[in-house]
């Protein structure tokens, strides 16, 4: 079954095709970076526009690449939320035409329910059941998976994403949006313990995160400085922050392992192509006996062919009706699939 992924939540118009016995087909992405990067952060007027630009000739790059027909579409998967409202209108609306005129079932995939099955493209693929962290600009989560759609809630940021807690930082020392990037590539050059930032919540006896707190810290950090222009002290600012976000992040999900007793960890989202957190959680597994895995550092971004995989894993088991009209849930709660 070949199946259509189309992406459009945010900053990136992803379109994929998807063969549920080959594997990937064909993947194209446009990333919006360099336009909101002047702006320093996503406009979603801008944002909408530049997906109606360029959500067709993916498509027929995707279709070319493939060597395939139009016409041997199986079905199409569509991010229906959350995220932008008008980004999802613009793949939503695209995805449900094609589903039309082709007669083919079109499925609505949430947006995290893609990132986490990102990691199924790769070649070393989890069992179920497992724990999984979720972490990009818009989503800090501990989810207990027992199976495609059987999702539990263990802990989640009550303000902040780790993404954007990444991006503010990143322009409180003066870079550019995206901040994941640049602030995993100062920290390399610093040194950790010249600079202490608090740990957010990290001896509370829940799941829960908070990065808000954190950020602040970070700006009157900066404040306070005698040269806050100096490579050094950002550089070694960068590295207190990382080793903050992940210690924070590490420690939160071993407990969420140990208390499900799950052998099996997939971490997935934008943040987790970040070198420092990887290489903390897979020490922190191997000590404790649990695999983990994570999406191709290309798929780490928003993606058709993640949204193709999800809606493969449930396509069997779903009721296609005739096409009647569409919606989008730019607040969807993953737990609630």
């Amino acid at each position: 079954m070949i199946i259509l992924g189309i992406e459009s939540s945010c900053d990136e118009t992803g379109v994929a095709l998807y063969d549920t016995e080959k594997g990937m087909l064909a993947a194209a992405l446009h990333s919006q970076i360099d336009m909101h990067k002047l702006y320093g952060g996503v406009v979603p007027e801008l944002a909408s526009r530049d997906h109606i630009r360029r959500i067709i000739p993916l498509l027929d790059e995707v279709v070319e690449e493939a060597k395939i027909s139009k016409k041997d579409i199986d079905a199409v998967a569509v991010t229906e939320g959350p995220g932008l409202a008008g980004a999802l209108l613009v793949g939503t609306s695209v995805g449900y035409a094609i589903g039309m005129a082709l007669n083919k079932p079109v499925i609505g995939v949430h947006h995290m329910e893609g990132h986490l099955f990102s990691c199924l493209l790769s070649g070393s693929k989890p069992d179920f059941p497992f724990v999984t962290l979720l972490v990009s600009g818009g989503h800090t989560q501990i989810m207990k998976v027992s199976a495609p759609g059987q999702y539990e809630l263990l802990g989640e940021t009550l303000d902040d994403a780790v993404g954007e807690a990444f991006d503010k930082t990143a322009q409180a020392l003066g870079e550019c949006y995206p901040g994941g990037p640049a602030v995993s590539r100062f920290a390399e050059l610093g040194k950790s313990g010249v600079i202490n930032l608090p740990r957010p919540l990290l001896h509370t006896d829940n799941l829960d995160f908070s990065f808000s707190g954190l950020k602040t810290a970070v700006m009157n950090t900066i404040r306070l400085a005698e040269d806050p222009n100096s490579p050094e002290f950002k550089h070694n600012l960068a590295r207190a922050f990382v080793d903050s976000v992940t210690e924070v992040l590490v420690k939160k999900t071993i407990k969420a392992l140990k208390k499900t007793g799950y052998k099996s960890l997939v971490v997935a989202g934008g943040v987790s192509a970040n070198k420092q957190l990887r290489e903390a959680l897979t020490k922190a597994c191997k000590k404790i006996g649990v695999k983990i895995f994570f999406p191709p550092l290309a798929l780490c971004t928003d993606n058709g062919a993640m949204i193709a995989a999800a809606a493969a894993a449930h396509i069997k088991n779903m009721d296609h009706g005739e096409i009647d009209g569409f919606s989008i849930k730019p607040r969807w709660q993953l737990s609630g699939c």
